[in-house]
């Protein structure tokens, strides 16, 4: 064999092997790409299955007390806005065995529709269901809207060191007039409407843009002290400061006729409802469930900056 002929032979075993080298390369990616993609869908399946039924398994034959949590800021597709909350509340009243429901709130309030929402729907199951009674526990926090919706409870407690109140409506803008025109900005906003620009920070507020807004904010104030007035009743003082928009301490909150009492969620459990057991209805959030929550909260924030959507909060 000559030497051309054994180089020839030489040069088709090296093509050879890398040729077997690179197929056995990509036969191992192949399989980690199948595998990593089985782990994947199996977690994202884990992910929307799991957490559908409340945090506690409501395996109990006797009678407990039903808790819904009502925590963080309440916006629409938030833990504390409606849809959740009212989804928690409808099967506490319905099962059977609750004896009194106890609305747990730890919010600074937040959307004055979405709050205004919840209350009403408790409102409508204490008229459906007369017989059991609700109650709402605030912890650190019950302003605002938070407050709102305790109104709507037949009596409120919270700690002595908790933060209660804050009666009052609010809108966010901001102006900019001044700092474009130093800086040479023209705004070259195109409307048709004579009050469409209401609120552009590159445009002045009108003294009659004012008084619209202002008269607006009243009548929602004025929604949320009839709400506060019908849960609470006699047991205000007659303080103009309780709707003026300050908060105090659950000392003083007492005081003034905002909170009845020192209780914790288990005491009224145990004290009040005589039903000790506490069955949580608060759905628990699967991750699926956390992250198009996080999407959609940060779609709402990102339009309410953009003033694609304005809204009044408590």
């Amino acid at each position: 064999m000559s030497d051309s002929e054994k180089n020839a032979i030489k040069s088709l075993e090296t093509i050879a092997l890398a040729s077997l080298t690179e197929q056995t390369r990509a036969r191992r990616w192949g399989i980690f790409f199948k595998v990593a993609f089985l782990v994947w869908g199996l977690f994202m399946l884990f992910a929307l299955l799991s957490g559908i039924t409340p945090q506690n398994a409501k395996l109990t034959a006797t009678e407990f007390t039903a808790v819904v949590d009502v925590k963080g800021v309440i916006m629409d597709g938030a833990d504390a806005g409606y849809s959740s909350v009212s989804q928690s509340l409808q099967e506490a009243f319905e099962d059977e065995r609750t004896k009194g429901v106890v609305l747990r709130i730890n919010s600074p309030g937040g959307s004055a529709v979405q709050s205004a929402m919840v209350y009403d729907e408790i409102k409508r199951l204490q008229k459906q269901y007369p017989n059991i009674p609700v109650y709402a526990v605030i912890q650190d926090l019950g302003a605002s809207g938070g407050y709102y919706i305790a109104a709507a409870a037949d009596k409120i407690y919270a700690n002595r060191s908790s933060l209660v109140g804050s009666i009052g409506v609010r809108m966010d803008s901001f102006g900019v007039v001044e700092a474009a025109r130093k800086l040479g900005i023209e705004s070259r906003l195109v409307t048709a409407g004579e009050h469409k620009a209401i609120l552009d920070p590159f445009q002045p507020v009108s003294e009659a843009e004012q008084v619209h807004l202002k008269k607006m904010l009243a009548s929602t104030h004025k929604q949320f002290i009839n709400a506060v007035k019908a849960g609470r009743g006699e047991r205000l003082k007659n303080n103009p400061d309780i709707f003026s928009g300050l908060f105090w301490t659950g000392e003083d909150a007492q005081a003034l006729g905002l909170i009845d009492g020192f209780l914790t969620t288990s005491q009224v459990a145990r004290d009040v409802i005589k039903a000790e057991e506490t069955i949580n209805f608060t759905p628990e959030k699967t991750l699926l469930d956390k992250l198009s929550g996080q999407v959609s909260m940060r779609i709402n924030q990102m339009m309410q900056e953009s003033r694609l959507l304005q809204g009044v909060s408590y």
